[in-house]
């Protein structure tokens, strides 16, 4: 059996921006091990650079939600000189070297901050003496629950569905801080232990302050302070607990899990904390369809669980994505329509936020401007919220409770789906008898409600469904095309 070995990088030093209240980790050298872990600060340092190291644009920065996964679920049309073109409809060349050169960079940087996690888990025990609080389980749970959250998605995209081959070798599920081998896990295996490390976090994070009653959700310019304290608590590790894996994230990925698993009913349990709870609000309409950029909520922010601070994800898009011409990443008007079925006499507001509609030589094209940003950038003052991609969003819960029940609850299951439908403007009710058509209805507003963010691709490989093109294409379930071929020696056993 094919063992790996991964190798670790620096930790990531810290440097606070006090203006956004945003802890902005710049990597700026190596520090001593024996050092770092004898302060809390030492442990919070460690903790952020994870989540900095994962938002870079080789990972959650860009590559894992407008790159890869978009483009083998046919999400864009592409330039013929583009190096995406050959993962585009039908051709899947994994043997192509831009692609190997992009996933290799995702496994390493993936496991990167799952090693590093790794070695917050072995130095944190023994020392809860070092923290105030309750930021011993905090960070303790959060390391727990980066370890779960990397590890699956590494599995969803190197490793068979669990419907298919819950027995295939998958990945190594890597524990410890060490340069010994780790045995290959099967899909099953590994799902167990993401499940684990998840529940354990999930239990640590028992009292995590987005819990609080006083903890309200709402925008990071609101002048009334009174009505947002996400910002408020004096401790700057405290603040902004949604944009780290909090409570209720860990809750959201534990449903994403057991749903793969296809454990309905434990995916519905997680979902309905989340669902009950009534933490999380819908957008109102006025914010997303506001036309002043600083009165504006593009990516539906108020409903984000858990994202990724991305501040130079506008500019990594500015060269060959989402441009306003035929070239790059695209979209044909024709194809946006047929995604969000402008036909519908409702209307599909995220149709009309989510993309412009430019000509070029006679034809109409849309650009992609979900991630767009004010011309003042990413400051306090001119934006309604930060620049994020999303990890988790509240509508997702809501799909897994719609899918969780459908089979025992049809009338159920349908409303969870249309009270997101009604909360973009669909005002039709969906009618569907069948599990085949729920499914497919189902893949229909995944694409919708996530496009350019990275999920399409693991739902069509969760439910060993064909993929559907912009213009119809039928590319028949394959897992020659749904697992990405591992790395190759050289990287599996960290020689890079």
């Amino acid at each position: 059996m094919k063992k790996t070995i991964i190798y670790t990088l620096a930790l990531f030093t810290i440097g606070f921006v006090s203006c956004s209240k945003w802890l902005d980790i710049q990597p700026e050298s190596e520090i001593d091990r024996s050092l770092l872990f004898t302060t809390e600060a030492g442990f919070k340092e460690a903790l952020l650079g994870i989540y900095i190291r994962c938002s870079k644009t080789d990972l959650y920065g860009r590559e894992l939600t407008v790159g890869t996964p978009e483009v083998l679920a046919q999400n864009y049309q592409i330039q013929p000189a583009d190096n995406y073109r050959y993962l585009q409809t039908k051709n899947y060349r994994y043997n192509d070297t831009d692609f190997i050169r992009r996933k290799d960079a995702i496994w390493v940087g993936m496991y990167n901050g799952i090693v590093n996690a790794n070695l917050i888990l072995e130095e944190i025990d023994g020392k809860e003496n070092l923290f105030t609080g309750d930021n011993y389980r905090l960070i303790k749970g959060e390391a727990l629950a980066l370890r779960g959250y990397l590890h699956f998605d590494v599995l969803r995209m190197f490793a068979p569905a669990h419907r298919v081959a819950p027995e295939a070798p998958a990945i190594p599920y890597v524990t410890s801080y060490s340069n010994r081998a780790t045995e290959m896990a099967t899909v099953s295996n590994a799902l167990d232990s993401v499940i684990r490390d998840l529940e354990h976090a999930k239990e640590l994070l028992t009292d995590d302050p987005i819990r609080s009653a006083a903890y309200i959700i709402n925008y990071p310019t609101v002048s009334d302070t009174l009505r947002h304290t996400e910002l408020h608590h004096p401790a700057l590790f405290l603040q902004n607990r949604r944009h780290r894996l909090n409570y209720y994230a860990v809750c959201g990925a534990l449903a994403r899990v057991y749903l793969y698993k296809e454990d309905k009913i434990k995916a519905l349990e997680n979902a309905l904390i989340i669902i009950n709870a009534q933490k999380f609000p819908w957008t109102n309409t006025t914010d997303f369809l506001a036309v002043a950029d600083d009165k504006k909520d593009r990516i539906l922010y108020k409903e984000l669980l858990f994202s990724w601070y991305t501040p130079t994800l506008n500019n990594a898009l500015n060269s060959n994505w989402f441009t306003e011409t035929q070239y790059g990443m695209y979209l044909d008007d024709t194809d946006t329509q047929t995604i969000y079925e402008t036909s519908d006499i409702s209307g599909d507001m995220r149709y009309t936020q989510w993309f412009s509609t430019s000509s070029a030589s006679g034809s109409f094209y849309s650009t992609v401007i979900k991630y767009r940003r004010n011309p003042l950038g990413d400051t306090f003052a001119a934006n309604l919220h930060y620049l994020v991609t999303p990890g988790i969003r509240l509508s997702e819960i809501y799909y897994i409770a719609a899918e969780c029940t459908f089979d025992t609850d049809q009338t159920r299951a349908l409303n969870y789906f249309d009270e997101v439908r009604s909360r973009r403007g669909i005002g039709s009710k969906l009618e569907v008898s069948t599990l085949a058509q729920f499914q497919t209805e189902l893949l229909k507003e995944y694409r919708k409600e996530m496009y350019a963010e990275g999920q399409l691709f693991y739902a069509y490989k969760r439910l060993n469904a064909p993929i559907i093109g912009l213009r119809g294409e039928i590319i028949s379930a394959n897992q020659n095309i749904f697992v990405w071929p591992l790395p190759n020696d050289e990287i599996i056993y960290g020689q890079r």
